[in-house]
């Protein structure tokens, strides 16, 4: 083994560590009489299992496995009860997502859509970035990853741009273009993000957190209540990106000609991008009458993924190589089932009675505010928004319920800030890693935009949502 590999098994071990340590402090510290051992005890493996998430020490699906194997040797959960999450529907829900955002880059269809927003509105750098933008929302409602929208399908097309127009960070003119259109596309990715469930994987775990606790939230509540400030948010965001952080490049009237070329290349239409299209078209519209015609958006998924497969626009080979989907079904299942039994065994509810204790006699507004200010800006020690709502989300919807919040909006503010607070640092999400690192952007630069508009993010999804939300009759 070389030097560098067991400098390596080392810090990997260090790593590890650290959980297994905290885990075992918490196991065996002394036990609140509120709460029963059990709950204690789900509580020191659930904050190691989080605290290995952010480490990384392992893939998470591993770390995943490691720890739903403490739960059964120690007899926390019954085997049945342990295998819970791999029967829930809302797991299941996005796992098929996976399989259908397979189809958009395997036909080549999520690249021509955005070619084709690039050709239609592409003839000055900020029209450039809402066609960026309005592919990136086409796409979401099928893509669970935000990450393979923006690493995929966008950050190949944003770098072929900024790069035709002599805009690049290897020759220090990244400003001409490059850097607008990188952080706007990372900013629009976060914003459509948090407008579906199925846009983020985060999203369908605190739908179903949620549900664990009496608040129930389908797919087109959530949409609806996130039109409103999320079509604001994609209107204004790159407006103030355009002022703060303005391109050298303000015309662009060749992209519409690049657009082309590519389009050209492409040529027409193939069948399997029409069966694609007529795939994702029933998908959606299933999903959006689905609550009126008694079908579950779960079954909805599967109908999808049944369509793709009989018109062969994906094969069951695509279905077994999509080691995200797979990845995601292991890792979802063993944080649902310990969310879950926390919530169960009591341990949720006695934290949730505990601070809502020390904010008692605060109007709700006023403690909304403080829980989202709290979860939003706490992101900062986090690397991954899954680990961050698995890690706090049930507890502060608790919080928010027992000090008299209205359930469906402070479900619902919490459940957009898991998606917008990626927004803080080059580290906390999925796309930050692969955007930032284009170089198109200075870390100084991207820190201090990012904090500047987690201000208008919260100013438009708690303000203005708050008052859109008792507007359509959501409390």
């Amino acid at each position: 083994m070389k030097k560098s590999d067991k400098s390596f098994d080392r810090a990997r071990a260090a790593r590890l560590l650290g959980p297994v340590l905290l885990g075992a402090v918490l196991w065996f510290a002394p036990h609140t009489a509120a709460i029963q051992p059990a709950a204690w005890h789900m509580f020191a493996l659930f904050t190691a299992t989080i605290l290995a998430l952010i480490l990384a020490p392992m893939p998470i699906g591993a770390i995943a496995i490691l720890a739903l194997t403490v739960v059964l040797v120690t007899g926390l959960v019954p085997l049945k009860e342990a295998l819970y999450g791999f029967g829930n529907a809302t797991i299941w829900l996005i796992v098929i997502a996976f399989f259908i955002s397979r189809g958009f880059i395997k036909t080549g269809l999520g690249q021509r859509i955005a070619y084709h927003f690039v050709r239609l509105f592409g003839k000055h750098t900020l029209t450039l970035s809402y066609a960026l933008l309005g592919c990136d929302l086409v796409l979401a409602p099928a893509t669970p990853s935000n990450t393979a929208r923006a690493g995929g399908i966008l950050y190949p097309i944003v770098r072929s741009l900024a790069e035709s127009f002599g805009s690049s960070p290897a020759d220090h003119t990244e400003k001409k273009m490059g850097s607008f259109l990188i952080y706007t596309a990372f900013q629009g990715n976060l914003i459509t993000a948090a407008m579906f469930i199925t846009a983020m994987a985060g999203n369908p775990l605190a739908v179903t957190l949620a549900a664990g606790m009496g608040v129930h939230i389908s797919w087109m509540t959530w949409f609806v209540a996130a039109l409103v400030p999320g079509i604001l948010s994609l209107v204004l965001v790159p407006l103030i990106i355009y002022k703060i952080y303005p391109p050298e490049i303000k015309e662009t009237p060749e992209a519409g000609k690049i657009a082309r070329d590519k389009l050209a290349e492409m040529g027409p239409l193939s069948p399997a991008e029409r069966r694609m299209l007529f795939c994702f078209a029933a998908v959606l519209i299933l999903w959006i009458l689905g609550s009126s015609i008694g079908l579950d958006a779960t079954i909805t998924a599967f109908i999808g993924l049944s369509l793709l497969l009989l018109l062969e626009v994906i094969d069951w080979e695509d279905v077994k190589a999509e080691k995200s989907a797979w990845n995601t079904l292991i890792w979802f299942s063993v944080l649902i089932m310990m969310a879950t039994q926390l919530n169960s065994l009591g341990f949720i509810p006695w934290f949730s009675q505990a601070v809502a204790g020390a904010v008692h006699g605060l109007a709700w507004p006023l403690v909304l505010l403080i829980l989202v200010l709290v979860y939003f800006y706490s992101h900062y020690i986090f690397a991954s928004a899954t680990a961050h709502v698995s890690a706090m989300y049930g507890a502060f919807l608790g919080v928010a319920l027992a000090a008299g919040v209205p359930a469906v909006p402070a479900a619902l503010i919490l459940g957009y800030v898991g998606s917008l607070m990626g927004s803080t640092t080059h580290y906390g999400a999925g796309p930050a890693p692969i955007l930032f690192g284009s170089g198109y952007v200075p870390q100084n630069r991207w820190w201090a935009m990012n904090f500047l508009l987690s201000l208008v993010y919260l100013a438009i999804w708690l303000g203005v949502g708050l008052v859109y939300w008792h507007g359509i009759g959501l409390y």
